[in-house]
């Protein structure tokens, strides 16, 4: 019998709790979608119920669900009902782990600590075909129910359920080492699981949601270490139809860091105060994101992924046929108030991007600086005449040596200027510096960095970052340099309307960056169309405003972001305050 008390989760966030209680004012940490009353329903004795009957049941879910508990308390349910069940765990079906292990080994990247490729694999290759039609042959006179990742695989008509578990819970488990990557037989450290769920575990399991979306009966979120909440599979669908003619706002997470800073946790509240700092919040990054369902105050999470597989089109309009199922933007916050410099860093070009790591797009970042206080830097492009082997000579020695770098030698600094926009394409040196609070609006790739000078200092484990001079070396453009730095960097903001209710400006991105950005200042109200593209929008200065559609009526704190999906069309945006607020708006070019 597991022991559903120890300790799985290696973090000091709490769970999403099964209801949001707290009527807090601002920022909401738990954002949710209202689908109608008794919709969404609570605990393993209420499932049960609802399954009564049915022969065979396929409990299916993503990498990181610890289906034993699962088991055990659905088992438990069954048997107050008087029901004795046959569980058949899938994992039974897997290929052998050495061969499990040959499979994936393409896309780890060997010994690179952090990158890979993105797998092309499929998740009924970690699968021996024999033996999942060995376990459909499975038979007796009660309910039979086949559990694990991959239960919808087993050839044999069946009820599928499906259990979702967070990004975040997931990466909280395998720090504490209660999960598993896909097919391993152990835990390893958590920066090398995280590789392999990023390159394989998720890309895989991704595809396998897609393709099993329409035939979910029952959606399960499995996140939380004893409850769980479930709804119907039609209902489920019903609401994401729903959800997307409307704002959509992801639940944020937020994670330390060797740099973090202090702003969120004094700005953001109902974050837990056990932690060193805050230096991410992962606002708008939808590959680890999802989004919650509420129903009669029950709380039901599950991945932004479901949106795009569902709606895709209708989120994103005319460029959905580019993109597809890749959300092609995102926002999240670098917190450094009294924390640290960010490392001096690159990102890769397009085709190196592609060749080396599969992705489709790279990472076109912009800073946008939130907030700053004393004298906030960032760091952007090279001083003039520097050149490529005198600064890798430089950076080498320093990794050599264990000796501290004159950056300034090599980079320049500018002052972070309050609600400024400093264009990051791929190749371009950068960094923030300490006391700023960036909002980073980008293409949607989020770990593609690489480090070139990290301040000597060591992670929160208490070794050293990697650094990656060589990447970086193979995509910086050491053109952007000198006084053509500040000129083409550095956006200056173009008025484009300006009437008594609101100024639009335009805050033009960099030829190589696939989306634009728009800043309105809202004196009263402003109608906006989407003209079928989706928008990313953020309040940067002002404490609340009201979204009207043509459907309902949403409202926005302060440092919130959101996406409007294209089908939305006409919108409507209120400040509610007596002051101007600022609202930044991102979009395809």
């Amino acid at each position: 019998m597991i022991d559903l008390k120890r300790e799985i989760r290696e973090t000091s966030q709490i769970e999403l709790p099964v209801k949001d209680k707290d009527e807090r004012e601002g920022y909401n940490i738990y954002p949710s979608f209202n689908i109608g009353d008794s919709t969404i329903n609570c605990g393993y004795d209420s499932l049960a119920k609802s399954l009564v009957g049915i022969p065979v049941l396929k409990i299916d879910g993503y990498v990181g669900v610890i289906f034993e508990a699962v088991k055990h308390q659905l088992n438990e349910a069954f048997s107050n009902l008087d029901i004795q069940a046959q569980w058949i765990n899938v994992e039974n079906a897997l290929k052998e782990e050495k061969e499990i292990d040959t499979l994936v080994a393409p896309f780890l990247g060997g010994d690179d600590p952090v990158f890979g490729k993105l797998s092309t694999l499929d998740l009924i290759d970690f699968f021996d075909p024999s033996k999942l039609e060995a376990l459909s042959k499975t038979t007796g006179k009660n309910p039979i129910i086949f559990y694990g990742t991959g239960a919808a695989l087993v050839p044999v008509e069946g009820v599928n359920l499906f259990v979702e578990v967070s990004k975040n819970e997931i990466q909280y488990r395998s720090r504490a080492g209660a999960v598993l990557n896909l097919g391993a037989s152990k835990s390893f450290h958590p920066k090398k699981m995280y590789k392999r769920f990023y390159f394989v575990d998720w890309v895989v399991l991704n595809k396998h949601k897609n393709a099993l979306k329409d035939r979910i009966d029952f959606m399960i979120d499995g996140q939380r270490s004893i409850e769980i909440t479930w709804m119907t599979g039609d209902n489920w669908r019903k609401g994401i139809q729903e959800y997307v003619k409307n704002p959509i706002r992801v639940r944020p997470w937020f994670e330390p860091g060797a740099w973090g800073g202090h702003w969120i946790e004094k700005h953001i509240k109902g974050l837990s105060e056990d932690v060193i700092n805050y230096a991410w919040s992962f606002e708008l990054i939808v590959p680890e994101n999802g989004v919650i369902f509420e129903s009669s105050g029950y709380l039901l999470e599950f991945s932004f992924d479901f949106l795009m597989y569902h709606a895709g089109s209708k989120i994103l309009g005319d460029d959905f046929e580019t993109y597809q199922y890749e959300f092609p933007i995102r926002f999240d916050f670098l917190d450094t108030f009294d924390g640290g410099n960010l490392s001096i860093q690159c990102h890769p070009q397009k085709q190196y991007m592609k060749e080396h790591f599969g992705e489709n797009i790279t990472q076109e970042e912009t800073y946008y600086i939130l907030d700053r206080k004393n004298n906030a830097q960032v760091y952007l492009g090279f001083q003039e005449g520097v050149t490529p082997s005198g600064f890798q000579h430089a950076l080498e020695e320093s990794v050599r040596l264990n000796k501290e770098l004159d950056i300034l030698k090599y980079v320049q600094a500018f002052d972070a200027k309050k609600h400024g926009l400093y264009l990051i394409p791929p190749g371009t040196i950068h960094g923030s510096g300490t006391d700023n609070l960036v909002l980073e609006i980008s293409s949607t790739p989020y770990i593609y960095t690489f480090k070139m000078y990290d301040w000597l200092r060591l992670d929160l484990d208490g070794k050293p970052r990697p650094i990656n001079i060589e990447r970086g070396m193979d995509n910086l453009v050491f053109e952007r340099s000198g006084e053509s730095v500040a000129k083409e960097l550095i956006a200056s903001p173009e008025i484009l309307e300006e009437n008594k209710n609101y100024i639009l400006e335009h805050l033009a991105t960099h030829s190589e960056h696939l989306y634009d950005v728009h800043r309105y200042t809202i004196n009263t109200k402003v109608n906006i169309d989407t003209e079928n593209k989706t928008h990313i929008l953020s309040l940067v200065e002002g404490q609340k405003m009201l979204i009207k559609t043509s459907e309902k009526s949403f409202l926005f704190s302060y440092a919130e972001s959101f996406i409007m999906p294209a089908i939305v069309g006409n919108y409507t945006i209120e400040n509610l305050t007596d002051k101007p607020i600022k609202l930044i708006k991102a979009f395809i070019k």
